[in-house]
C-alpha cells in the first residue's frame, strides 16, 4: 500500500481536495481543457450570495506549499504496541496514544474519524524564539519540482526550500508548519465540533487570521485570556506578562453549543423554603406587571390568564379573566390574586398556564406580594472570556463548598512532579488540568472524542480521565506526540529546557523507557490511572489506552518493494518480513474506516489465518494453500452471515500461482447462483 501511496503523492497539487469538490458539484464550470470558468461559477451563485470583489486574507511565504502538504497522503505505517495493548486495562480501551509526527497521524485519523471528533485541543509551539520551535517537517522536494507543482518561479521555490530546510523559526515558517495541521483538524471535526488552541501574544494575531482562513471568520467563537502566571514573567521588559490566550473556533457556529459550566458564588444564592439553593436576584417575572411582555391581542391566548394562590394550602388556580374581573369567592377563601396588567391593559404572562402549573408542581415558583417569579435553581454561569485564578465559596451541584479556579503553569508543574514522584520538573510549562477541565465541560455530551495532536506531557488525556470519574462521562482521548529525542534536545537546549530534558532522561531511565518525549506522556497517563484506581477502586471508568507508533518505511524496504516481481512462481516474503501482519492489518483497518477500535475477527481457513472486519476480508500472511482457498469458498457458500464484499491481499505475500488461484475462485463466487458482489483488491 505504501508503494501505491508514493505513486499517488507524485500527482498531488495544492488545493487538490477543493478542486475535486468543485468538479463533483459544479462540473459545468470546467472547460474542456480543464480550466475553471469563474464567470459561470459566479452565475451559479449570484441569486444566493452577494459576491464581493473585495478580499482580505493572510499571505505568507510557503502557503501554497503548506496546502500541498495537507493534500499528500501519509507514507507511514502504524505499528501497534502489542505487549501494552493486550494488558487487561488496555485491551478494551477506546483511548488512543500515538507516537509519531502529528501531520502523519492526522492523515491516518482522517481515514476513520473524519467528521466524528467533537473537540480538539492543542497547545502548539508558540514560536517565541526560546521555545525550541524550528520548522522540522520532512522535505523531499527540489526547486524544479516546486516550480512545477506550485506554479511559482525558481526564486520563490528556493525561498521555500530555505524556509523549510534550514531550521528557521520565522512567522512564515510557523504558519507553514501550522496550516496543514489545522486544515486536517477541521476535517476531523464533527458538524457541531469545536477546536481550542492555546497560544501567546507572539503568534496570536497570525493564528487568528490563519484560523479565519481555514475555519471561516464567521465560525470564530472567542479569544480567552487565561491568567497562567499571576505574578508575571520575570523576563518581561516593559509589561509583566501574566496571561496567554486560547482561540476557540467551531466547524459550524450555528450547530455548536456551549453550556454554563462555572459554579455560582454562594453569596449569589439563598435557600428556599424547601432547602434548595436559588439565585437571589435577577429572577424572571412570570405573572405581574413587567415591561417585556406583549399586550394581549387575543383574549383566548394561552398566555392570558389570572392566577390565584393560597399559601396555607399551597393551592394554585388559573382562570381567564378580563380587566377588572375578580373571583371574589376565591379571594374570600384566602387566595391572593395575580394578574399581568400595564397601564390598565392586559399583558401576556411569560409562560402558558400549562407551563406555569408544571413549574408550580416542581416548587419552582416564588410568590411575592404582587408578582410571581420563576425560581432560578441553576448553580452555574457562563464562562467569561477573561479567566483568572480565584478561590471562592460556591454552590456545586446544589451543595455549598470551596471552589478553586486553578489555571497556573506552576500549579500544573507541581502536580506533575507529585504524580510522577520526581523532585524536579520533567516537562516545561505543562497545561493546568483545571483549565482543560473548564474547556471540556463546556460541551454537554456524555460521550465524544477529544483529540490533542500536540499532547506534550498528556495533560489533556489526564484531564479526560479525571472528568470521566468525576462526572460519570465516557469521553475518549486521542493523544498524539512526536517522539522527540531528549538526548539530542539536551545537547542543544539551554536554560530551563536543558534542565527539564536532563530531569526527563533521569525519570525515563528510572522507568526503563526510551529517551523520547512521548514516553513522558505515556508514563503520566499510567500514573494518573493508578492514582484514580487507588482513590476509587470500584470505578468503571476507562483508564487504559492503546499505544501505536508511526514509522516511515526505510529506504532498503522501499528498494525491495520497487524490485518486487508479482509474476514470480516462488513467494518472496522479504517485504512481508519487514512489516509483519500486525502492522499491515492495523494500518489497513484505519485506512478502511474501521479505526483503532474495531471488531476485527480471526478467520481460520484450513490452518491459514485471514482477518475479517465487517465488509473487508484481509489476506496478509504468506503461505496460503489450495485447501485454504477451498475453505474460503465453502464459507461464502455455507455461512449466511459471512459475506465480506472486499477481499484485500498484501501483494508481497503471494506468488503468481496463488494470486491467480484466488482471482479465479473469487470470479466463480461472483458468477454463482448467489450472485455475490465481491471486489478483489491487491495492495502494494
Amino acid at each position: 500500500m505504501i508503494k501505491d501511496v508514493l505513486a499517488a503523492n507524485e500527482l498531488v497539487e495544492p488545493n487538490q481536495k477543493e478542486i475535486h469538490i468543485l468538479k463533483e458539484n459544479f462540473p459545468s464550470c470546467f472547460r474542456a481543457d480543464g480550466t475553471f470558468d469563474m464567470i459561470r461559477f459566479s452565475e451559479f451563485l449570484k441569486d444566493k450570495i452577494d459576491i464581493s470583489h473585495e478580499g482580505y486574507e493572510l499571505k505568507f511565504l510557503g502557503k501554497n506549499y503548506a496546502k500541498m502538504l495537507a493534500s499528500l497522503d501519509t507514507e507511514t505505517v502504524i505499528i501497534p504496541d502489542e505487549e501494552h495493548n493486550i494488558l487487561p486495562e488496555n485491551a478494551n480501551s477506546k483511548n488512543i496514544y500515538i507516537s509519531g509526527d502529528n501531520l502523519d497521524a492526522l492523515k491516518h485519523l482522517l481515514k476513520s474519524y473524519a467528521g466524528r471528533v467533537k473537540c480538539i485541543y492543542i497547545d502548539p509551539p508558540y514560536n517565541t524564539g526560546s521555545d525550541g520551535f524550528v520548522y522540522n517537517d520532512k522535505f523531499n522536494f527540489t526547486a524544479e519540482s516546486l516550480v512545477e507543482k506550485l506554479s511559482i518561479d525558481e526564486e520563490q521555490a528556493n525561498h521555500i526550500i530555505d524556509l523549510t530546510t534550514r531550521g528557521r523559526a520565522s512567522h512564515s515558517a510557523w504558519l507553514t508548519f501550522m496550516l496543514p495541521r489545522l486544515q486536517l483538524a477541521k476535517d476531523l471535526l464533527s458538524k457541531d465540533g469545536v477546536i481550542f488552541i492555546s497560544i501567546d501574544d507572539n503568534e496570536v494575531s497570525n493564528l487568528r487570521l490563519l484560523c479565519d482562513d481555514i475555519f471561516g471568520a464567521e465560525n470564530f467563537i472567542s479569544c480567552l485570556s487565561v491568567e497562567n502566571n499571576p505574578k508575571g514573567r520575570k523576563n518581561s521588559d516593559f509589561i509583566a506578562v501574566s496571561s496567554e490566550y486560547c482561540l476557540i473556533y467551531s466547524k459550524n457556529k450555528e450547530l455548536a453549543h456551549f453550556i454554563e459550566n462555572v459554579p455560582k458564588a454562594a453569596s449569589d444564592m439563598i435557600l428556599d423554603e424547601n432547602g434548595n439553593y436559588v439565585h437571589n436576584s435577577g429572577k424572571r417575572v412570570l405573572v405581574g406587571e413587567n415591561s417585556f411582555n406583549n399586550l394581549v391581542s387575543n383574549v383566548e391566548s394561552d398566555k392570558n390568564y389570572s392566577v390565584y394562590y393560597k399559601k396555607e394550602t399551597n393551592d394554585l388556580v388559573t382562570k381567564k379573566e378580563i380587566v377588572g374581573e375578580i373571583d371574589k369567592k376565591l379571594v374570600s377563601a384566602g387566595y391572593v390574586r395575580y394578574a399581568s396588567v400595564r397601564d390598565g391593559s392586559l399583558i401576556e404572562n411569560t409562560y402558558t398556564a400549562q407551563k406555569l402549573t408544571e413549574l408550580f408542581k416542581n416548587s419552582a415558583l416564588d410568590f411575592s406580594t404582587e408578582k410571581i417569579y420563576e425560581k432560578n435553581y441553576a448553580d452555574t454561569i457562563r464562562m467569561k472570556s477573561q479567566l483568572v485564578n480565584r478561590k471562592y465559596e460556591a454552590i456545586v451541584n446544589g451543595v455549598k463548598k470551596d471552589y478553586s479556579m486553578e489555571l497556573t503553569t506552576t500549579g500544573a508543574g507541581t502536580y506533575l512532579k507529585q504524580l510522577l514522584s520526581t523532585e524536579a520538573p520533567v516537562f516545561s510549562a505543562p497545561k493546568n488540568m483545571g483549565f482543560l477541565k473548564l474547556l471540556f465541560t463546556l460541551l454537554e455530551d456524555d460521550e465524544f472524542y477529544i483529540v490533542d495532536f500536540f499532547s506534550g506531557s498528556a495533560s489533556s488525556a489526564d484531564a479526560v480521565m479525571h472528568l470521566n470519574e468525576e462526572l460519570n462521562k465516557k469521553i475518549h482521548f486521542i493523544a498524539i506526540q512526536l517522539p522527540e529525542d531528549l538526548d539530542s534536545k539536551l545537547k542543544y537546549a539551554t536554560g530551563d529546557d536543558k534542565k527539564s530534558a536532563k530531569n526527563a532522561i533521569r525519570f525515563l531511565d528510572r522507568q526503563k523507557r526510551p529517551h523520547t518525549l512521548d514516553y513522558i506522556g505515556i508514563e503520566r497517563i499510567i500514573a494518573s490511572s493508578l492514582k484514580i484506581k487507588e482513590r476509587n477502586p470500584n470505578t468503571t471508568v476507562d483508564l487504559g489506552f492503546k499505544h501505536y507508533t508511526l514509522t516511515e518505511v526505510d529506504q532498503d524496504t522501499l528498494d525491495k518493494m520497487e524490485k518486487f516481481d508479482s509474476n514470480e512462481l516462488i513467494t518472496d516474503i522479504t517485504v512481508y518480513n519487514k512489516f509483519h501482519t500486525s502492522t499491515i492489518l492495523t494500518t489497513w483497518l484505519v485506512h478502511d474506516n474501521y479505526g483503532f477500535v474495531n471488531d476485527c475477527k480471526i478467520v481460520n481457513l484450513a490452518e491459514y489465518t485471514a482477518y475479517w472486519c465487517e465488509n473487508h476480508l484481509y489476506f496478509i500472511n504468506p503461505g496460503i494453500t489450495e485447501d485454504a482457498i477451498k475453505s474460503l469458498i465453502e464459507k461464502y457458500n455455507m455461512e449466511g452471515t459471512f459475506n465480506p464484499q472486499n477481499i484485500v491481499l498484501f501483494g508481497y505475500s503471494f506468488n503468481y500461482v496463488e494470486m491467480e488461484n484466488l482471482k479465479t475462485n473469487v470470479k466463480i463466487l461472483r458468477d454463482s447462483e448467489k450472485n455475490l458482489k465481491i471486489n478483489f483488491d491487491i495492495r502494494y
